[in-house]
């Protein structure tokens, strides 16, 4: 790791800060995962999210998703454990759905919230339900921060264990500054929005920034354009929740997981072009490059 004028930065040679694989460890020793994501017709995020997470290591994926979900998420990655919710019953059935969210959270080490929940009326209840019971380290992406950006209140219900993933637009929600500002210096903007909210605030560009809640930054040079496709990011939510499973702390996994994203992307754009990758791509590249690590080459 390199560190110029305070901010830090990951080098190939830091692969090597990856927890081993513990001989006689089972799925349990390797965290459990919940994906809440997914909106009718739009389960891709859901399952690019979970892939990476399992990719990266995590011992157990459950995916909270709408029913209509179910079967396809099954057969895209039977490996998950589906859950499902009709989106009618949040609104209407709140004592039953409220049992399910709280018992799932409960049996979580650590959640992701965001990817492809669209934008219908009944987002705002579920992510507000998921603010407010999430007490594991909370990863919000996508429409879980567009939900946020709409709904500015919701931002009272922030604790130190999350970790916010904007792209450059949805930051521009979030404060609303013009996208040309927040590209001029990301990492005031991201240290700014940490500082007033006390969230670690991963801001994705070409050279991503993380302002973490223990005052460190990073700044991510392994991306490569190759990323700049539908999905990218949803593997980057999996990746940070995977590293977190493995026993890194919750900044670390957030900094490291861009690091690792952007070279993940970088092994993938070797075999089919930067102008080729597929984000399920970038995620089964995951453990190419976790192989050169020392205990993971098996």
């Amino acid at each position: 790791m390199t560190e110029l004028d305070g901010v830090l930065q990951y080098e190939t040679e830091d692969l090597s800060r990856i927890p081993p694989r513990r001989q006689g460890a089972n799925k349990g020793s390797y965290g459990q995962v919940l994906i809440i994501a997914g909106s009718v017709g739009m389960s891709g995020a859901a399952y690019l999210s979970a892939l990476a997470a399992y990719r990266t290591g995590a011992g157990l994926v459950r995916i909270l998703t709408p029913e209509a979900n179910r079967s396809i998420l099954q057969i895209q990655l039977p490996e998950a454990i589906i859950s499902s919710y009709h989106p009618e019953d949040i609104t209407e059935k709140r004592d039953s759905w409220m049992k399910q969210l709280t018992e799932l959270m409960e049996w979580s080490s650590v959640v992701v919230l965001g990817p492809g929940l669209g934008r219908a009326g009944y987002v705002k209840s579920l992510v507000e339900d998921v603010l407010q019971t999430a007490f594991v380290p909370l990863i919000v992406d996508a429409d879980g921060l567009n939900t946020i950006a709409e709904y500015p209140y919701l931002t009272g219900f922030y604790t130190e264990n999350f970790i916010l993933t904007p792209h450059i637009r949805e930051m521009s929600r979030l404060t609303g500054k013009p996208e040309e500002e927040l590209l001029c210096d990301s990492l005031r903007a991201a240290t700014e929005y940490r500082d007033t909210y006390g969230v670690s605030c991963c801001l994705k560009s070409e050279h991503s920034v993380i302002a973490a809640v223990d005052g460190k930054l990073y700044r991510t040079v392994s991306g490569t354009p190759a990323l700049a496709k539908a999905g990218s990011g949803d593997v980057l939510t999996g990746i940070i929740a995977g590293l977190y499973c493995l026993g890194m702390e919750e900044s670390e996994a957030a900094a490291f997981g861009s690091f690792l994203h952007g070279l993940a992307g970088r092994r993938a754009a070797e075999r089919c072009s930067a102008h080729g990758v597929l984000a399920r791509e970038i995620a089964d590249a995951v453990p190419e490059v976790m192989r050169a690590v020392p205990g993971i080459s098996i």
